[in-house]
């Protein structure tokens, strides 16, 4: 699957549902950002189950905001609408997949758990 625009507008949909959604928050005038968009355009390639979101920071001010999004690029990885990471910073492709991986390997079950247990 290549990637998506993700827009205010369309946000709520890309995340909703059981699967895997990273998000490439960028702008035009980054080199970090031009160097790391080749590569999750290619990791894309390789995983058509999870959607690859790329988030124009300069146009989805308001997005970028909500989620006090302060350098980029910044990569999260969202699963069953639970951000699982965020950070900033361009990754090599091994290490994106390596993230990947991991994200999978995520126990969901024990991570609502917890997540329930803070809010009680």
């Amino acid at each position: 699957m290549a990637t998506v625009e993700v827009t205010r507008d369309s946000f709520d949909a890309t995340v909703a549902g059981d699967g895997i959604v990273l998000l490439d928050f960028w702008a035009q005038w980054c080199g970090p950002c031009r160097m790391f968009g080749p590569i999750f355009e290619r990791v894309s390639e390789r995983h058509p189950d999870i959607v690859f979101g790329k988030v124009d920071t300069e146009s989805e001010q308001e997005l970028a905001a909500a989620f006090s999004i302060s350098s980029i690029p910044t990569l999260m990885a969202v699963r069953e609408r639970v951000v699982l990471h965020a950070r900033p910073g361009a990754l090599p492709e091994a290490a994106l997949e390596d993230l990947i991986t991991r994200v999978r390997e995520v126990d969901m079950d024990e991570v609502r758990r917890k997540l329930a247990e803070r809010t009680e």
